[in-house]
């Protein structure tokens, strides 16, 4: 059985009935799953009413913390110490082989400058490891976008590996974690422009819309041409066929021209990745239908 534990929060008296949007999340957990844990939020980001389905677990990130790594280097561009034209000379060394990055298919060998606007895009709309890593290390650590996340009131997450260090060991994964309540409300200060500059707000929300990655998750069952800002994470799958995390999280815009928050990790399932993606696909069409219906 997945395991179903349900908090809802409510920002005020809106009529809106989140309860109306919980129950039919959790029509979606209960069924065509075996075992694991699934764990959802979404917040309305007019009203800010917020519904959480095990909202405040915690889930291993893997890729999704490319969310909050790309908001630290865009708060260093609004304070003037980085500037996305500035070129970061990358070595061979930057290059780890057995990774996912399209950064090493285009400079295979290295020795070469990239701007940091095209690391940035890299590492986001196609989840590039390699530049993820480059741009942690340019800000001095992933202790630098721990600390930044926590300055800005998000305190339900941990950012404490970087992908070569998750590379190394199976138990490493655990220690990116984030509660969903916890990226719900990041994105929200995100997107309200309470983080970042308009300039950079508006950068990240295109290359996050220009995400090619999991397609089948956040996007799958919702209408052509729906906008969707978000950023994925996907883990391996271990010899006992168990997949650590199958994540989506980001920003849906409604045809009514609303938009609300969402995020979704599926942690520790034998399922396959159809299953998987499909219950993050589920999660956002039953989001969608409550909030075209308002």
């Amino acid at each position: 059985m997945w395991m179903i534990f349900a908090t809802v929060l409510a920002a005020g008296c809106t009529g809106k009935k989140p309860g109306g949007l919980k129950s039919g999340l959790l029509d979606v957990f209960a069924d065509k799953v075996r075992s694991g844990e699934l764990g959802a939020a979404v917040l309305d980001l007019e009203t800010g009413d917020t519904v959480g389905l095990n909202g405040t677990g915690r889930y291993p990130m893997q890729s999704v913390f490319k969310f909050p790594l790309a908001m630290a280097v865009l708060h260093e561009v609004d304070r003037g110490k980085l500037s996305l034209d500035q070129k970061i000379f990358v070595t061979p060394e930057d290059l780890l082989p057995d990774t996912w990055s399209p950064l090493r298919e285009k400079y295979p060998q290295g020795n070469v400058h990239v701007t940091v606007d095209e690391l940035l895009s890299l590492t986001v709309s196609l989840s590039d490891n390699n530049g993820c890593d480059i741009l942690f290390r340019l800000l001095g650590g992933t202790e630098v976008v721990d600390r930044y996340v926590k300055s800005l009131g998000v305190t339900g997450m941990n950012i404490v590996a970087d992908e070569e260090e998750m590379a190394k060991s199976w138990e490493v994964q655990y220690r990116n974690w984030c509660e969903p309540l916890a990226m719900v409300q990041l994105l929200r200060l995100f997107w309200e422009g309470n983080a970042l500059s308009d300039t950079s707000t508006a950068y990240l929300r295109r290359i996050m819309e220009e995400t090619t990655t999991g397609p089948a998750r956040l996007k799958g069952l919702l209408p052509a041409g729906v906008r969707v800002a978000h950023k994925t994470g996907s883990s391996g799958t271990s010899t006992e066929g168990i997949t650590a995390a199958t994540n989506d999280a980001g920003i849906i815009t409604g045809a009514r021209g609303g938009a609300y928050a969402i995020a979704v990790f599926v942690k520790d399932s034998p399922d396959s990745q159809e299953a998987r993606e499909g219950l993050i696909a589920r999660v956002a069409r039953v989001s969608w239908d409550y909030f075209e219906a308002k």
